[in-house]
């Protein structure tokens, strides 16, 4: 198993909290405290949740509801960005492309990992008979 840093999902979600902390410090007082500071946090959460994912051997599905929760979240106040005119389309448009190839990887892993589980669920039955 790869460790998490080496992760593409990984590093695309760190590379995305990073685009988007300096975004949030330059909001007007307004929306730094509100909608800046929820946006850092879905990004990290996020970020934690796919480290939680490789590192846990057992039932990942929790954290992979968290990280796709995050993730939606992140997107919600991304968009809530652009509509208030906190962010040009030319930054909302490239962010929001990261935050598509986040979400796409994080189905393709929890499906992969799902049928992981059944296959190897079936493995242990048949070595009960």
């Amino acid at each position: 198993m790869a460790t998490y840093d080496q992760l593409m999902i990984y590093k695309q979600a760190y590379d995305l909290t990073t685009d988007l902390m300096p975004l949030t410090k330059s909001m007007d007082r307004g929306y730094k405290f509100t909608l800046g500071e929820r946006i850092n946090n879905a990004s990290v959460e996020m970020l934690l949740c796919v480290y939680r994912i490789n590192i846990t051997s057992g039932d990942r599905d929790r954290y992979f509801v968290s990280a796709r929760e995050q993730v939606e979240l992140v997107r919600l106040l991304l968009r809530l960005m652009k509509d208030l005119r906190l962010v040009t389309t030319n930054r909302f448009t490239r962010l929001n492309e990261s935050v598509e190839s986040i979400s796409k990887q994080l189905t393709g892993w929890h499906r992969s990992s799902v049928d992981n589980t059944k296959k190897n669920g079936r493995l242990d039955q048949m070595r009960l008979f």
